[in-house]
């Protein structure tokens, strides 16, 4: 019985060490485990516990200086971000939300016109500006601990940029070009983008600067420099500048000269192989430079006479039987100014000078000849007795050659030889252009004595009694038919007409288109 009693106490004790032991092993499993700083590791998963960090903070154009007022501005993550939690503010300039962009520390921020826009897996965040930003301001940008990543793990601290970027200026304006004229010089550039108004600074004298004057607010790419002094050098340079007046940088200077006038009255006269020219002269001139040639059509690639002092020159041993043509301009040292109105002169045996009016030119026989004999003189050198249409050129033909040639009587190309009381011009044209030009007679007999023709002003153009000093109304055909007064001419120094017979001996004024 002893013996059967040991034997059950001792597979009693054999089963309970062997359950310990199977219990210290169970509970030895349960309680092993295998952890780091970031994971923890069960039979069924993983838990992330590594807080995100800023990877990249950058413009679209990645360029951190010369940023485009337009540019959005991105921030990159190290891992995946949950986008509720990325958030931005978008109905003002307070800071608010996990991603601010500053240009005052942080005092106000960028207004965005969005929530971030994710993209990259949800790691990166594109930020867009509601409105440009302002030009050479430089920003940062802040990403606050608020942000977390799908793991929901928080940034350890908040992240700044250091230095931030800096938005670009105005485009400097290109190709600024500068045209001199009269009084004025007209300046062109290339538009920029993004100008609201554009400023030219100017001076007299090279090194154009922003203390220079200063012409603002030009709406267009282009202006007119008017009111200036001729024969002077002005200097540019141009710069665009925003809506919130910021300027860009300067164009580079350029510079034109406003030439001298034209001298007026540029006259030529010629007689015995030689022109004798004359002008008025130009302030601020220092000399004068003649072109000149045998064509017409004078221009500054002509012969050219320089350094010329005074305001006449003579110009020597030319042949007879040539007309000449003329232009002169006025220099100094800005360069030589603009050219006048051409001026020419006949020479030829039968010709003893002449002179120029409204582009025309006009000669003095060189003797006293008969109506016939002026008309066929006129027609050897190409042109006719003239054809007087203004009062102003009737004027101008009794100073230059009634007085100037010892106050003779001058055949002009008015006569009525076909037909007595028909007045036409030598050139053919008829009488009878509205009492304006060259209405010869205009009377209310139609035998045409007295003719009662006027000038523009009222003036009468033939001789009356009264109003005239000719003792007589012409024409009166004096003689009558066959040997009457048939040819017209300026008779005095007040440049009225007279009727004389054709065959008396005068000097004509022979006209050239």
């Amino acid at each position: 019985m002893k013996k059967f009693i040991s034997t059950i106490l001792i597979l009693c004790l054999c089963l309970g060490i062997y359950s310990c032991s199977n219990n210290s092993d169970e509970d030895d499993l349960k309680e092993s485990t295998t952890t780091d700083s970031d994971t923890t590791t069960t039979d069924n998963s993983t838990t992330d516990t590594t807080a995100p960090t800023v990877t990249l903070v950058s413009t679209t154009a990645n360029n951190q200086s010369s940023v485009s007022i337009t540019d959005n501005i991105t921030v990159t993550f190290s891992e995946a971000m949950d986008s509720t939690y990325v958030t931005t503010n978008t109905s003002d300039t307070y800071c608010s939300g996990t991603l601010r962009v500053s240009s005052d520390n942080f005092s106000t921020c960028v207004k965005m016109s969005s929530s971030p826009a994710s993209s990259n897996s949800n790691r990166t965040f594109t930020l867009d500006p509601y409105d440009n930003l302002t030009r050479l301001t430089t920003y940062k940008t802040r990403v606050t601990t608020g942000v977390k990543d799908t793991a929901g793990n928080a940034m350890i601290s908040q992240y700044e940029t250091s230095s931030g970027f800096t938005s670009l200026s105005l485009s400097t304006p290109s190709n600024l070009t500068a045209t001199g004229a009269a009084g004025q010089v007209t300046l062109d550039w290339n538009a920029v983008s993004g100008a609201n108004s554009y400023t030219v600074y100017w001076d007299n004298a090279t090194g154009i600067s922003s203390s220079s004057t200063a012409i603002t607010s030009i709406s267009t790419d282009n202006y007119t420099h008017s009111s200036l002094d001729n024969g002077s050098i002005y200097y540019y340079k141009v710069v665009a500048v925003d809506s919130d007046n910021i300027t860009g940088a300067l164009s580079s200077e350029v510079n034109a000269a406003t030439p001298l006038p034209a001298p007026d009255n540029l006259s030529a006269s010629g007689a015995n192989n030689t022109i004798t020219l004359t002008w008025n002269s130009v302030s601020g001139a220092t000399s004068y430079t003649l072109y000149w040639d045998n064509v017409s059509g004078i221009d500054s690639s002509d012969t050219a006479i320089t350094s010329i002092t005074n305001d006449n020159y003579t110009h020597n041993n030319m042949d007879n039987g040539s007309t000449y043509y003329y232009k002169v301009a006025a220099v100094n040292s800005s360069g030589t100014g603009t050219l006048s109105s051409v001026a020419s002169a006949l020479l030829s045996s039968n010709i003893q000078g002449s002179q120029t009016y409204n582009a025309h030119t006009y000669a003095i026989t060189s003797e006293a000849m008969t109506f016939a004999e002026a008309k066929a003189a006129a027609a050897a050198v190409g042109g006719y007795l003239t054809t007087v249409n203004t009062k102003a050129e009737n004027t101008f033909l009794t100073n230059e050659f009634y007085a100037a040639y010892g106050n003779k009587a001058l055949w002009i190309g008015a006569n009525d030889i076909a037909t007595e009381g028909t007045w036409i011009w030598d050139n053919g044209t008829t009488s009878g252009d509205d009492n304006l030009t060259d209405t010869i007679c205009n009377a209310p007999s139609g035998d045409c004595q007295p003719s009662l023709a006027q000038w523009a002003d009222g003036t009468y153009k033939w001789c009356r009694n009264a109003e005239s000093d000719c003792g007589a109304n012409e024409p009166n055909n004096d003689g009558n038919a066959p040997i009457g007064e048939d040819c017209a001419n300026i008779t005095n120094s007040s440049g009225f007409w007279n009727d004389l017979k054709c065959s008396r001996d005068q000097y004509g004024i022979i006209e050239f288109d």
